[in-house]
């Protein structure tokens, strides 16, 4: 079973203002936790100390749960009649979703998936992003989160974060 946990208020205020002043690592952690990552998701993401990161977070009011799931049952394979030969069905390939149309969902998107797409070492350009003013100010943000990507997880990656968010960046 895995759980999932969401920002307390705390932890939104942690993120805007670093009143608390958590170590680097805590941190980068509180960052991931978004309300749909399974703490087995975090945990991957978390570098060092997953565990005790979590239950610090949690101890002191930064995160709390918001659900447990169950773990999907395991599928059984498709029998094929011998007779028959298997078809090979296409791959499925995620639909992007439609660009956002209003600044604020927009920076929003663009912080969430820069930090899904390279972790931790996205915090401080992240904070950049967040707090971005002006449509301007966030292209040039989500150029160089771009280049991260491309250097972390190759050009595909970042022609595609580019093309979801560079369009509706200056808009």
């Amino acid at each position: 079973m895995a759980t999932i946990y969401r920002k307390t208020a705390k932890g939104h205020s942690e993120i805007e203002t670093r009143a608390h002043r958590l170590s680097p690592r805590m941190r980068s952690a509180l960052i991931m936790i978004d309300g749909r990552r399974s703490d087995d998701d975090v945990r991957k993401l978390i570098p060092q100390q997953a565990d005790e990161t979590l239950r610090l977070l949690d101890e002191q009011g930064f995160i709390e749960i918001i659900g447990i799931t169950q773990d999907a049952p395991p599928q059984r394979p498709l029998s094929v009649a011998p007779s028959r030969p298997a078809e090979v069905a296409p791959p499925v390939v995620p639909r992007p979703a439609a660009p956002p149309r209003d600044f604020e969902a927009t920076r929003a998107q663009a912080v969430r998936l820069f930090t899904d797409m390279v972790g931790p070492m996205a915090e401080a350009l992240a904070i950049k992003m967040e707090r971005a003013r002006s449509p301007d100010e966030l292209r040039t943000l989500v150029q160089t989160a771009q280049r991260i990507i491309g250097n972390a997880r190759g050009g595909q990656a970042a022609a595609d974060y580019g093309t979801r968010f560079l369009d509706s960046a200056g808009n």
